[in-house]
């Protein structure tokens, strides 16, 4: 019987989960399939409970329900101790005999592996990181376990203050402009883990190019547009180091299908089909405006 698997978000139709997911199962050969699905964030027990009953295999979590669902899993240490997770596994081959589904985070490993293609060594690097979600706190977690040096920055500077601290070597501070001036001039790699930029609003960036320096890595976590509007603003800045959100998205992705079948996903496969299909939407909307 084919395994059916998916990710729940609010909103989700921006998602290339399933094009990348499914272009996986069909190269490994597997009867399978990945679909998306709206989930409101106080519905979120109730749809991890249908899934579990409709038999789902497993479920990837998106904004903005990645700490909501802590309650209704199982989370593995990692997991729990970044209070958010991404990923979760109905199956037994993981569960913990409780009958609830597993939970875990791969948004801090493919962060990490993207991070270190780019820059290599994080021990010292000094990170501003822009958000302080589900996504933030994986990627949080990862850097402080490395050794780096962060500042959170976040509108709720309660918010940013509590994950701050939960880590190592972290400063909360607001997210206004003068404080991130400040704070970009002193900073080595920056990331934005919020949704600002994110399809349909492109044209929106929290920094904008004349608060950068051509030595910052400028890394947007947001993959829909490939090129956000932050990205676009390093480049007028001169930024030698510009990374989106692809990668992120296919190492994190490759993670839970690990996860979920105890096999080697096809990472070249899964990163072609996320690119093919964000081109084309890109080709579609300048048509649309155009016409």
């Amino acid at each position: 019987m084919k395994k059916v698997y998916g990710v729940i978000g609010d909103p989700i139709e921006h998602s290339l989960s399933p094009v990348m997911h499914n272009a996986a199962f069909e190269h490994m050969g597997l009867d399978a399939i990945y679909l998306a699905f709206r989930v409101v964030e106080h519905e979120v027990g109730d749809a991890i409970r249908g899934a579990k009953s409709l038999g789902i295999a497993g479920l990837n979590v998106t904004i903005p329900l990645k700490e909501r669902v802590l309650e209704f899993v199982d989370a593995d240490d990692v997991a729990a101790r970044i209070g958010a997770v991404n990923t979760i596994d109905f199956s037994t081959r993981t569960g913990t005999g409780t009958g609830t589904p597993s939970g875990y985070n791969t948004d801090g490993i493919g962060a990490l592996a993207v991070l270190k293609e780019h820059t290599g060594e994080l021990r010292g690097k000094e990170v501003l990181i822009l958000g302080a979600g589900g996504a933030a706190r994986a990627i949080a977690f990862y850097l402080d376990a490395e050794g780096a040096r962060l500042t959170i920055a976040n509108r709720n500077e309660e918010r940013a203050a509590r994950l701050a601290s939960y880590l190592h070597n972290a400063t909360p501070i607001g997210l206004n402009a003068e404080l991130l001036k400040r704070h970009i001039r002193d900073a080595d790699i920056l990331i934005n883990t919020t949704p600002v930029g994110m399809y349909p609003h492109e044209d929106d960036t929290l920094v904008n190019a004349e608060l950068m320096h051509p030595e910052l890595v400028v890394f947007d976590i947001v993959y829909n547009p490939m090129e956000t509007k932050l990205m676009k603003e390093a480049k007028k800045a001169g930024v030698h180091t510009i990374i989106g959100g692809v990668k992120m998205l296919v190492y994190q992705g490759a993670a839970s299908l690990r996860i979920w079948t105890g096999m080697e996903p096809p990472i070249g496969v899964m990163e072609e089909a996320v690119i093919r299909a964000l081109s084309s939407r890109t080709r579609t909307r300048t048509r649309t405006r155009n016409s």
